[in-house]
């Protein structure tokens, strides 16, 4: 978020309340804030938009709150569902800020409120007012609306979804066999964030296969067992399965799971391969089980339920999903609550599920390099949870540096301490290695065992490879450009030496724009590195490739339908969980 020093706008209007805000003791905007600080990389991530803003939702007129017309609500839905939600929770009962329930607010009253919203606070409450990003008019909107009852949005259930279903081309009338000379090992399904689309490239030519229709700003690709099927998923909760075989791929199914989603997995269990999906989704906080060929909804399981510390959350979201290796068994982490679900899919009409208390918020992760461990991030609470998902038990709560976003995280062995497993952090500099041989390196296992600095905090993803000597570390919200247009790579064998930082911005050729560069993605050899050079919707952006081993620039992949570009999945990697 942006700050200023200067509010013409808000120095007349707000100066009285300013002098009544300095009379309060300070504990007490402190306690209405958020719980700790937050990096400004913290807030920007936090604080993007909800699908949900555009739902019509009851308005429930408080007696007790300050008036507002239909319209005036309507007005504060939208700001609030598209910049506080993500910290507050759909509900406003909380998530990684705190609640802001009629309970709370009504006691505060309009003035406090108005102050705070319009300049935050020391504990990480962005200032909405003085940096400009709400004008007095909409600040004295949402400090009266936060004292109105929270809308409810929609439930989604099985009728809704059926209503959504397309099967475009049934399974009967698909290929039976592979209809294309494309080596599909080596695509890259790359997520055009704001065109809602992915565009489909060939690794082999650097030449763009197909762009796809597609949910809004899809978060994941995920491919199934076969490697045929690839399944993305978009935040508005539109699910698309793409046939890989047909001689130019596409669309073949979709189905919205929900109202605002994140995650999908398919089954990869022998003798399960390709016959089931699940998706899971932020509201109405469930995931849905799927016939694996065709998107068709089979059963619906909410997540609501009691918290880690042992309190009901109403809408615990689905964050990471991952398919064990070791059972017909999907790994399914509910953010709010801090629990870790391991959902047995052999018999769906008799679920077998055992639940694990982890921590909270859980959010992404990815397996160890023998695919038992399965490390995901509680990212408000600063750790890494281990699950052993051929025990189906914990492994061991991790603490790590400020607020983990590993992605899927990267492995590789340690030149002193063995086998590790990597992430970097939102809120701070630091990269985390954990070990992860109980066997052969027992005094390590599940240990920070080596923390090394990298640019700073705004790290999103972090990778490596089977046959690499670097570690690549990306900063895309890193408040400094020069920072967030370049990366950083380690050599693993001495990270002694520090790491090298390259110009992946500069390198695109890319005029005026953000120009942020996000999640590396190998190819499938393992000797080329993939970057995406994210800039706004209206301005050109672009994918950077470099030669893992000179780390030089190799090609540049520009095209005008190349919009907003993030992560990129390459099917072999993808498939094989290699990271």
């Amino acid at each position: 978020m942006k700050s200023s020093t200067a509010f013409p706008t808000f120095r007349p209007a707000l100066r009285p309340l300013v002098a009544m805000m300095a009379a309060l003791p300070l504990m007490a905007g402190l306690a209405f804030a958020q719980e700790k600080s937050h990096t400004p990389a913290e807030l920007k991530y936090q604080a993007g938009g909800s699908p949900l803003a555009a739902e019509a939702m009851h308005q429930n007129i408080n007696p007790k709150a300050p008036p507002m017309t239909k319209a005036e609500f309507d007005a504060a839905k939208q700001i609030y569902f598209q910049r506080c939600a993500g910290c507050h929770g759909v509900l406003r009962k909380g998530a990684t800020g705190k609640a802001l329930t009629p309970d709370i607010t009504l006691e505060k009253g309009t003035d406090y409120l108005k102050v705070f919203i319009a300049y935050g606070s020391p504990a990480g409450m962005p200032n909405w007012g003085t940096s400009g990003d709400l004008s007095e008019k909409e600040v004295d909107l949402m400090a009266r609306y936060i004292q109105q009852e929270p809308p409810t949005p929609p439930e989604f259930g099985m009728k809704e979804m059926l209503a959504t279903w397309k099967d475009i081309i049934p399974v009967a009338k698909r290929p039976t066999k592979k209809m294309n000379n494309y080596n599909i090992a080596n695509i890259f399904s790359t997520t055009l964030r704001d065109s809602g689309e992915v565009a489909l490239i060939d690794g082999d030519t650097k030449k763009i296969i197909n762009i796809v229709k597609t949910g809004y700003a899809v978060h994941i690709s995920r491919i199934s067992a076969s490697g045929r099927y690839l399944y993305v998923i978009g935040r508005d909760a539109r699910l698309n399965l793409i046939d890989l075989w047909m001689e130019k791929p596409d669309n073949v199914a979709e189905i919205k799971i929900g109202l605002e989603a994140r995650s999908v997995e398919t089954s990869k269990y022998k003798g399960f391969e390709d016959k089931f999906a699940v998706a899971g989704s932020y509201w109405p906080p469930q995931y849905v089980m799927m016939e694996g060929d065709s998107l068709k909804p089979l059963k619906i399981v909410s997540t609501r339920g009691m918290t880690v510390d042992n309190e009901y959350h109403p809408e615990p979201r689905v964050a990471s999903i991952v398919a064990s290796h070791y059972r017909p068994e999907f790994v399914i982490n509910a953010k709010e609550t801090g629990k870790i679900m391991m959902v047995n899919y052999a018999d769906l009409n008799n679920l077998k599920v055992t639940t694990l208390d982890a921590a909270k918020f859980l959010h992404d992760g990815g397996f160890d390099s023998t695919g038992r461990y399965f490390l995901v991030a509680a990212n408000a609470s600063n750790k890494i949870a281990v699950v052993d998902t051929k025990e189906d038990k914990m492994a061991a709560i991790v603490d790590v540096g400020k607020t983990p976003h590993p992605g899927r995280g990267a492995n590789f062995v340690h030149p002193k301490f063995g086998p590790v497993w990597a992430t970097s952090h939102l809120g701070d500099e630091s990269i985390s290695m954990i070990g992860t041989d109980p066997i052969k390196h027992k005094a390590q296992a599940w240990k920070v065992v080596d923390t090394v600095k990298g640019q700073g905090g705004g790290s999103l993803f972090i990778k490596t490879h089977p046959k690499s000597k670097n570690l690549w570390v990306d900063t895309p919200l890193h408040p400094d450009a020069k920072i967030s247009q370049s990366v950083a790579v380690f050599d693993i064998d001495h990270f002694e030496k520090g790491f090298v930082t390259l110009p992946i911005g500069e390198w695109s050729g890319l005029g005026e724009g953000a120009k942020r560069i996000v999640q590396p993605e190998y190819n499938q050899a393992g000797n080329e590195v993939w970057f995406s050079v994210w800039s706004a919707k209206d301005k050109e952006s672009a994918i950077v490739i470099v030669d893992d081993k000179t780390r030089k620039l190799k090609a540049v992949i520009r095209d005008p339908k190349l919009i907003t570009p993030t992560g990129k999945f390459n099917v072999n990697n993808t498939q094989h969980d290699v990271y």
